[in-house]
């Protein structure tokens, strides 16, 4: 069985989760694909929820399944929100952004009851810091922003998209992308040194925010951690 279809297992658990009358959140990315078309098919038997999507992809697939898309700002509640994960510790603490959107999930995710994250067994990790580190700088003075990441010893490079023009997320900024030598004892102190970097939106650390975690197994098998 491939990672995917591990995953997929996984997404479909969650899609499990959802009650009628809920308003859900969509993460972005491989992950939320095989969540938004699970979700779409118990809508297809029935379940009545609305969405809020963190990124114009997850909008257009879960509309063109027939979901209510809201916008984060006149949702009167999120309840819930599922999203995939590049890398989770034993303390729940990950890192995401492989996607692009790890900003506006992190905002969705905190302004939801419950943070579910579906991952494959390949995304748990003793540390972090193996996966690359997104960090979103503001298109304005963007070299200064990178230089002073870079004095604080940290090594990357923009994102760039396929055909070699750099990537914008959808607030409009730019993505450097961290790549560690090793993986930090304290991710903690390496995002506050970041994230105090004038120029810096946040990066794709998330601490105390992930709930349930529900795992696919190469085996086929799918274990939920509470």
């Amino acid at each position: 069985m491939t990672l995917d279809t591990a995953k997929q297992l996984a997404a479909w658990k969650a899609a499990e989760f959802i009650e009628s009358g809920q308003i859900v959140g969509l993460g972005t990315g491989s992950t939320a694909v095989f969540f938004i078309d699970a979700l779409i098919e118990r809508c297809q038997k029935g379940l009545r929820v609305r969405a809020v999507p963190s990124s114009r992809h997850s909008s257009d697939r879960a509309a063109a399944g027939g979901i209510e898309i809201l916008d984060i700002n006149s949702a009167p509640r999120i309840d819930i929100t599922v999203d995939g994960a590049d890398e989770i510790d034993p303390k729940k603490r990950m890192i995401k952004g492989r996607g692009g959107a790890h900003v506006r999930e992190k905002i969705l995710a905190v302004s939801s009851g419950e943070m579910v994250v579906v991952i494959d067994e390949t995304k748990l990790v003793d540390r972090l810091g193996k996966a690359r580190l997104p960090v979103e700088i503001l298109f304005y003075g963007s070299p200064a922003t990178r230089q002073k990441v870079e004095d604080l010893g940290f090594e990357g490079k923009w994102r760039m998209n396929e055909d070699g023009t750099l990537f914008i997320t959808e607030n409009g900024n730019l993505l450097f992308d961290i790549a560690f030598e090793s993986p930090p004892v304290d991710p903690e102190s390496v995002h506050a040194q970041l994230i105090a970097i004038p120029g810096v939106v946040d990066t794709g650390f998330f601490f105390g925010i992930a709930g349930r975690i529900v795992i696919g197994y190469s085996d086929g098998s799918v274990k939920v951690r509470d």
